[in-house]
């Protein structure tokens, strides 16, 4: 997997760039100027990142994963992960038929839904899972693969399914591994 330099990167023109990012050179950036990428986070082979989007530090986008910020955004905060495929939205059609849903059609035609998303800390959404407008994915979250999140979570706990319901609580024992890890970084 090939990265952008540092050059290449300054030249998007990001809202803001932390220390050591790494952003793969097949991955698709749309609308850096309104992006916030956090130190030490990584963006890999065929994403899609546009609009306003914020990754905190230590963030992981894996291969082929969407973040689709538009207007409201979408904020990612420190140590989370999207495993491969995630979809994160925060706008949609109405797909009732009263309007039309289509991009090519002007905004007058359309009625659309926008609210931005959170994922909280130390969240980690699994493979091929879709998280909807207007979510907040609570501190210490699992989603599990193929998961469909339509509604915010409650922080630590394990979730599955379509649509999402909790399963059980996550353990928190990597709380004190995040500390001692930012410890020995001198981060």
């Amino acid at each position: 997997m090939g990265y952008l330099s540092e050059t290449e990167l300054r030249k998007m023109k990001f809202k803001s760039l932390g220390r050591d990012v790494k952003i793969s050179d097949k991955a698709s950036i749309y609308n850096a100027e309104m992006m916030d990428i956090g130190d030490f986070s990584r963006v890999d082979d065929f994403c899609i990142l546009s609009g306003k989007v914020s990754l905190g530090r230590y963030c992981h986008v894996t291969p082929m994963c969407l973040i689709a910020g538009g207007v409201p955004g979408v904020e990612l905060r420190d140590f989370c992960t999207l495993a491969y495929g995630v979809k994160i939205f925060a706008q949609s059609d109405d797909y009732s038929g009263e309007t039309m849903v289509n991009s090519l059609v002007p905004r007058e035609y359309k009625s659309e839904y926008f609210a931005s998303v959170l994922v909280e800390r130390q969240v980690i959404i699994g493979t091929n899972s879709v998280v909807f407008p207007g979510v907040t994915v609570a501190e210490g979250c699992a989603i599990g693969a193929m998961t469909l999140v339509t509604k915010s979570t409650e922080p630590w706990g394990i979730y599955v399914g379509s649509p999402a319901r909790r399963m059980k609580a996550r353990k928190q024992g990597l709380k004190e591994l995040e500390h001692k890890f930012l410890q020995d970084a001198g981060t």
